[in-house]
This record gives C-alpha cells, sequence and structure tokens, in this order.
C-alpha cells in the first residue's frame, strides 16, 4: 500500500515538477511558519517566487523578440510588486495559481485526449501468421499480402484483410464510430483496428500493415496529437486592451487612495490564468469529442475554421451520392452492338482508377466479353483515354472530348436525350455508342443538407465533373444552392478559390479531390478507408461512410469555439469585477490570490463543457452519430 502510494507521489512530481517544487515550498514555509521560524519561511517564499519567475520572464522576452505580447506580464508585475510589499504569502499564491493553472490544463488535455490515445493504445503488434497447419506470431510490420493470417476471439485486426473461412461480429467503433458490432463472414473484407468479437477466423491479408486502414488512421491520430491549437493566441488578442484596463485600475486606486498597497490589490486578481486556460482546454474536449464520433480533426485551428465557414462545397459522385454508379443504358449506333461497345470501352478502361472506369470493366467481365489487346492507353486529362486498337483510334470519355475531335454524330441523334451521366465511345471519328450510369443519393443526404442550414450554414455547392443535367438534377433534390458541372480539376480549384461567402469547406472522397481539399479553407475527407490522397489533404477526416457527419463535426466544431469564446470572456469579465472590488482596499491581496484561484477552476470546469455530448441533439435514422 505504502509503496503503492509511494509510487504514486513520484510520478506526480515528476509529471508536474513545477507545480511539485511550489507545493513543497508551501509545505515547508507553512511548517517554518508553525515552528516560529518566520524569517526562514519567508527566505523560502522569496526562493520559490524568484525561481518561477524566471521561466515566466524568459518567456516574456522570447515573445517580444518575435512581435508578440501576451497578458503574463500582469502575472509578472503581481509577483515582483507583492515581494517588494513583503506580502510573500500573497506572491506564492499567485505562483501557486499560475504553476497549478498548468498542470490542470495539462490533466484537462490528458483527460479530453482518452479517445485519441486509446486508438494508439489498441496498435496490434503481432499477427498469427499461418505457416503449413501452423501458426507463428510475425511482427505486424512483416505480415505480407497474401499470407493467410488466424485472429482469435477478443482480438485486434492486424492488417486489412478478406475473411476465407469462418463467421465473427466485429467491433469497428473505434474507427467509424459505429456502436453496433458488424457480421462478416466468408468472402467480406476487415478492417485492422477492429475487434473480432466472437468466434476465430481465417483470413487472406491484403494490404501490409504500412497500407492497412487502421495505420492510416494512427497518422492522422498523431498529427492531431502532436497540434498545438492556434486558437489559444486568441487570449493574447485581449492582451493589450485587458493589460492596460489592469494597470489603470491599478494605478488609479493607488492615485485616488495614496495607498500603494491597492497597486497590488488590484493586479493580485488581474492575474490572467483564466484567459489563458479556458481556449486550449475547449479546443482539445473538443477534439476529442469529434474523435469519438470517428472524425479526426487534425488541429486546432481546422476546427476553429470549421466553426467559421460560411460556404459548404460538395463533390458529387461518392460523397451526395452513393459513388457506386451501375450501367443503366447501352445506345449503339450504326453496325455496332452492345458487347463490342463495352468490349472497346473496357479495353481502355483497364487500369483506370476512376469509378466510372471501373464500373465498365466490371460489367463487361459480368457479361463475359472478352477484351481487345491494346497497347500505349494515352490519357486526355480530365476528359477521356484514347487508344488504337484493331488499327482503328477508339477514344471512351465524356462529351467535351467528342467535341474537341469533331467525332461525327449519328443521323437523328439529339445530346438532349442523354439525362444521365454518360460515357462517349468513338471509332475511327464516328460515334459507337453512348454507355449512360445511374447512382442513387445517400439515403442521408437530404437531412444532412437539411441540418447544415439550419447550423447557419445557408449557401451550398456542389463542384463535379459530372454533366450539368444529372448535377442540377442531384442539387434540386437536395436543395443544394449552386452548381459547377463539366468541371475538370482545375476547374474545381477555380471555382473553390472565386467562391464567396468565405471561409469555404470542401468534403469529398477521391483521388481528384485531394488538391481541392488542400485549397479550401477547411478540407474534410469522407471515409478514411476510401482514397489516402484525399485523407492526407484534408483537414478533418471522417472515418464512417456517412455523410451525416459532416454535420455532427460541425456542430461540435460550433459549440467548441463558442464555449472556448465564453471560457476566456468570463475570466475577463470576472477579474474586471475583482478588481474594481479590490480597488476599494477593504480586502487584503493574499484574499484576493486565494479567490482567483476559485475563477480559475471555474472556468476550466466550463471549458470542459466543450467535451460534453452535443451531437446526440443530431441523431436520427440517417444521421448517425455513433
Amino acid at each position: 500500500m505504502l509503496r503503492k502510494l509511494f509510487k504514486s507521489v513520484r510520478h506526480f512530481f515528476a509529471e508536474y515538477k513545477q507545480f511539485g517544487f511550489t507545493l513543497l515550498s508551501v509545505i515547508g514555509a507553512l511548517v517554518l511558519q508553525l515552528v516560529g521560524q518566520a524569517s526562514a519561511a519567508n527566505v523560502l517564499l522569496i526562493v520559490c517566487a524568484a525561481i518561477n519567475l524566471v521561466p515566466l520572464l524568459w518567456g516574456m522576452i522570447q515573445d517580444l523578440r518575435v512581435g508578440t505580447y501576451g497578458v503574463d506580464v500582469l502575472a509578472a508585475t503581481a509577483i515582483i510588486s507583492a515581494v517588494l510589499f513583503k506580502e510573500y504569502w500573497t506572491a506564492i499564491i499567485i505562483v501557486f495559481m499560475l504553476t497549478g493553472g498548468e498542470a490542470l490544463e495539462d490533466y484537462a488535455e490528458k483527460r479530453a485526449k482518452t479517445e485519441l490515445s486509446a486508438l494508439l493504445e489498441r496498435a496490434p503488434q503481432q499477427a498469427h501468421v499461418y505457416k503449413g497447419r501452423k501458426t507463428i506470431d510475425v511482427a505486424v510490420a512483416k505480415v505480407q499480402v497474401g499470407d493467410k493470417i488466424l485472429i482469435k476471439p477478443g482480438e485486434v485486426v492486424p492488417v486489412d484483410a478478406v475473411i476465407i473461412e469462418g463467421t465473427s461480429d466485429f467491433d469497428e467503433s473505434s474507427l467509424t464510430g459505429e456502436s453496433l458490432p458488424q457480421s462478416k463472414s466468408t468472402n467480406q473484407d476487415i478492417m485492422s483496428g477492429s475487434v473480432c468479437v466472437d468466434g476465430s477466423i481465417t483470413a487472406r491479408v491484403v494490404r501490409s500493415a504500412a497500407d492497412s486502414q487502421y495505420s492510416q488512421i494512427i497518422k492522422l491520430v498523431k498529427s492531431a496529437q502532436n497540434s498545438r491549437a492556434p486558437f489559444v493566441r486568441m487570449a493574447d488578442l485581449y492582451a493589450v486592451p485587458f493589460t492596460l484596463l489592469a494597470f489603470t485600475i491599478a494605478l488609479g486606486a493607488w492615485a485616488l487612495s495614496g495607498d500603494s498597497m491597492r497597486f497590488l490589490q488590484v493586479l493580485v486578481v488581474a492575474t490572467p490564468c483564466p484567459l489563458i486556460l479556458g481556449a486550449p482546454i475547449a479546443l482539445v474536449s473538443g477534439m476529442s469529442r469529434a474523435a469519438k464520433h470517428g472524425i479526426i480533426v487534425k488541429n486546432g485551428s481546422a476546427l476553429e475554421q470549421l466553426a467559421k465557414i460560411k460556404t459548404l462545397a460538395f463533390d458529387k459522385t461518392g460523397t451526395l451520392t452513393q459513388g457506386v454508379p451501375k450501367v443503366k443504358t447501352v445506345q449503339t449506333f450504326g453496325s455496332y452492338k452492345q458487347n463490342d461497345v463495352i468490349r472497346l470501352a473496357a479495353t481502355l478502361e483497364l487500369k483506370s482508377n476512376h469509378v466510372l472506369a471501373q464500373t465498365i470493366v466490371a460489367y463487361s467481365e459480368q457479361k463475359k466479353i472478352k477484351l481487345a489487346k491494346t497497347k500505349n492507353v494515352q490519357e486526355i486529362a480530365g476528359r477521356g483515354l484514347r487508344a488504337v486498337v484493331g488499327g482503328k483510334e477508339i477514344l471512351v470519355g465524356k462529351l467535351n472530348l467528342m467535341q474537341e475531335e469533331k467525332i461525327a454524330l449519328p443521323t437523328g441523334f439529339k445530346l438532349s436525350n442523354i439525362k444521365d451521366t454518360a460515357a462517349f465511345v468513338a471509332v475511327g471519328g464516328q460515334l459507337a455508342g453512348v454507355i449512360s450510369f445511374e447512382d442513387t443519393i445517400r439515403p442521408e443526404a437530404k437531412e444532412t443538407l437539411a441540418l447544415i442550414n439550419k447550423l447557419g450554414i445557408k449557401h451550398t455547392l456542389m463542384v463535379t465533373g459530372d454533366n450539368q443535367v444529372t448535377a442540377q438534377r442531384v442539387a434540386k433534390q437536395l436543395g443544394i444552392s449552386d452548381v459547377t458541372a463539366d468541371a475538370l480539376p482545375g476547374d474545381k480549384l477555380v471555382a473553390l478559390e472565386s467562391t464567396t461567402p468565405r471561409p469555404v469547406g470542401f468534403v469529398g472522397d477521391g483521388v481528384n479531390d485531394a488538391p481541392v481539399l488542400t485549397v479550401s479553407d477547411v478540407g474534410i475527407a469522407l471515409g478514411a478507408r476510401g482514397s489516402t490522397a484525399a485523407s492526407e489533404s484534408a483537414d478533418i477526416v471522417i472515418l464512417t461512410d456517412n455523410l451525416g457527419q459532416v454535420a455532427t463535426g460541425l456542430a461540435i466544431a460550433k459549440r467548441t469555439i463558442r464555449i472556448a469564446k465564453q471560457a476566456i470572456l468570463t475570466g475577463i469579465f470576472l477579474s474586471i469585477i475583482l478588481m474594481f472590488i479590490f480597488a476599494t482596499g477593504k480586502f487584503p491581496p493574499i484574499y484576493g490570490a486565494a479567490i482567483q484561484e476559485l475563477v480559475d477552476v471555474v472556468v476550466i470546469v466550463y471549458a470542459l463543457r466543450a467535451h460534453s455530448d452535443v451531437a446526440k441533439k443530431f441523431r436520427s435514422k440517417s444521421v448517425s452519430t455513433q
């Protein structure tokens, strides 16, 4: 018992050295005071104040060198004044307040980051890899694609894999925010980081540890944990007026009363701990709350910007829609049959990563159509592909590619009849066929857009490479304000850069969204299991494939920043009231120092409200937040 207590005490002093030193000094001074050694107690208090004053003054000098001005000058002036007035206990209470406030902030940050840290702590270290009929434990980093692995009940899935034998429920809550276990069986994918709840399963590795889902999330989490919150500087925005006001009241009280002690009495309650602590604690708490809902915010400035956005832009395919288009119709011309058109299109699209290309290839496989042989497929950026098959030039792509290449249209063919997303196939300068696609709108999309509007985002924009007719139809169904259609990647950048009002956020999920996510004021990537490029370019990554989490993240950001501002203003308000009260000279400085400690606690507890679950207000059948 004593050993455990000693270990805890040692850990405390190792974790909070400055506060621990101050605490020991206070205890030592109290003991000396009680045994009648007041002079020795005063010396100890002066030494403690001086030692703590050195880093405070050094920090002020460093700030001034880079042109910043903080509120620490008030605390330093109050400590020095207290020592000069021989109010040693008042000085030590101010020091105790400052070091204790820093310790409380550190504790609050650790408490708030619990959900983020949980992801890192659960990172699997080994995998059970089959060698013949037996399994051996191999370091996760050495597991290779194609290896057969065993996952036992209660274990974390070490790498992304596909089940080849067995059935089990998997807890994916730490990855997606989904609270209910997901049942998985043969031929279904399982994500690294999910937990095998019941039943052993055998799986085939599909991605190495470095490329697996959990590894990508850990990179994002580390980025979030290591980031400093720029919003903390908001306290320093008030530094000059607040400091001037404090000195004005202090000097005024001294001048009017003729009592120099009034100067100290005012400065004691003007110490800026509430001003400094409120914002960062609220921000870290809000980031932690977002993480619990499967929303990784990479830094505090991203959370601040998200709360401020006036315009929210969306990609269409895979973001507002399901992102799994299907071939709807295949229209042919001349002597070409449907299988001919599909064969040529799939031949060119075989190695493309575009979602429509993959749909065409999958359709050809479904129809068991044998592809042609071709080399040197040329990509025409943002418009389509070109190749030679059987001695004839083949073009597959958008309508604008056909127009640029002056492809002859069949007699009687009307472009106005093409109302869906389509891929045009031309052979030897003649239009051979049109493949039309359909992609259903996400079931949660309409309610999400309504919630976003309710949260104050009145201007929404859809930026898509799809045709104008399809884009306008989707926008009308969802109530989106403006549409930019037929957009190449460069056009998307221009659309985002010219959009007003600002700041503007962008929600996307694909590789081609990565540049837009980078240039937007706030980039939001939907589904980290999707494009790694999009996730790395974004400021905020939503781990679950649910558009409703955009509204949840927006609600959390707005509430967090509101609480951060309120925490700062609460600190200022309470300090000003106390300054006027203590300017009367009716209370000794030591009382002011003690009261300011209570103000610290009030502000910190208030800031921790950002950790509470605001998202529950937005729970519905289509906007999941768990």
